[in-house]
């Protein structure tokens, strides 16, 4: 009789997207400093400011990101890792809103001097909670009862992380959660039950505040609010239409001098666009094409339903995230506030991000295999 195990090869990991991420990063880093230099200089005294920052935030990742790789044992399997991990998300994100303002926002908790934003934790959390969810319970995914506790679930992060308020974090996450519980075997009639349940909650908050809904007028009307609403919108649509193929050269960027609001975070695509033009744009994209590829491809030869489904919804979300991103630059959807991976500035998302890919690149290397049972 045959039982099926897991063989782990070590240093076996996928070579490809160690390489693809590592470029993403690298180019990352050049862009930042390109995009910060002269405000940081201007601000701090010190043009390196913003770039230090980002390096520091991309050796931890990186450290981290390594140490999960040489781990032998799947800690990532463990049901205390899962819950513990999702509990101190629930508790990060709840100590948000007794923290100290930043923008007339709450998204962040500080630590000695240190800022960290929770809602780049609640992504993956969430993803790990759901993978193990689903793998567990996959042969009751049809009973409306099974599809509750992930819903509540989703349900107090999603309100959480609206309260900050960072509404396209929770959109973002929301939607990242259909995805994973429709790839996880929850029936399609659930989901858009559950689609129209919430739909009047994000139209509520969406027209509570004005600034929402503005973002939606200025995409659909930029013209008519040039130096207010639709601002930002025709900036970063001049930056990369400046850009041309080849681009104005390496930090020779115009609209980085505070035309262009959030150059360095939300918008820096824009800026890539404006100095590495068409072809620098393009192959931006195309890296974060290749990085799903080969999470796909992971997912493909893991060696059980969990591992599976969380590689799977790793990927997907550095992905989509990546997409959103590039769309809301392009002007294709409202502005929502988030960051691209591993390439706009943010220590928070890029620590959790590479973190994210250590445990993919972990997945990398353990597959199914066969042991006979004496």
């Amino acid at each position: 009789m045959k039982n099926q195990t897991e063989i782990y090869r070590p240093y076996s990991f996928d070579k490809p997207l160690l390489i693809i991420t590592l470029l993403l990063l690298t180019i990352g880093l050049i862009m930042v400093f390109s995009t910060t230099a002269i405000r940081a200089g201007e601000i701090y005294h010190q043009p390196f400011y913003f770039f230090l920052n980002q390096v520091v935030g991309a050796v931890v990742g990186l450290i981290l990101m390594f140490i999960i790789i040489g781990q032998r044992q799947p800690f990532y399997q463990n049901p205390l890792f899962i819950f513990g991990l999702l509990l101190l998300t629930f508790f990060l994100l709840a100590l948000c809103l007794v923290m100290p303002p930043f923008r007339q926002t709450q998204r962040w908790v500080y630590f000695f001097g240190l800022r960290f934003q929770p809602s780049e934790l609640a992504k993956f959390s969430l993803i790990f909670f759901l993978a193990y969810y689903l793998s567990k319970r996959h042969d009751r995914l049809g009973n409306i009862k099974t599809f509750l506790i992930p819903l509540v679930t989703i349900g107090l992060l999603v309100v959480l992380i609206i309260k900050e308020p960072d509404y396209g974090t929770a959109f973002f996450l929301f939607v990242l959660a259909v995805i994973i519980l429709f790839i996880g075997g929850i029936r399609l009639t659930h989901l858009i039950g559950l689609g129209l349940a919430v739909m009047p909650l994000f139209i509520l908050f969406l027209v509570k505040v004005d600034y929402r809904l503005n973002r939606i007028l200025a995409l659909l009307f930029p013209g008519e609010d040039p130096l207010g609403k639709g601002f930002q919108l025709i900036q970063s649509k001049l930056a990369i239409g400046a850009g041309g193929i080849l681009g104005v050269s390496l930090g020779a960027s115009v609209q980085k001098l505070y035309f262009l609001p959030c150059a360095h975070t939300d918008f820096i695509y824009a800026i890539i666009g404006e100095e590495l033009g068409l072809l620098g744009t393009l192959a931006i994209l195309a890296l974060f094409i290749l990085f799903l590829w080969r999470g796909i491809m992971i997912s493909l030869k893991a060696p059980n339903n969990y591992s599976q489904l969380l590689a799977a919804g790793i990927s997907l979300a550095i992905f989509f995230q990546a997409i959103m991103n590039i769309s809301i630059v392009l002007g294709l959807i409202p502005p929502t506030g988030l960051p691209l991976p591993f390439i706009s500035f943010g220590r928070s998302s890029l620590v959790v991000n590479l973190m994210a890919t250590g445990v993919l690149l972990h997945i990398s290397q353990r597959r199914s295999g066969d042991r006979q049972k004496r």
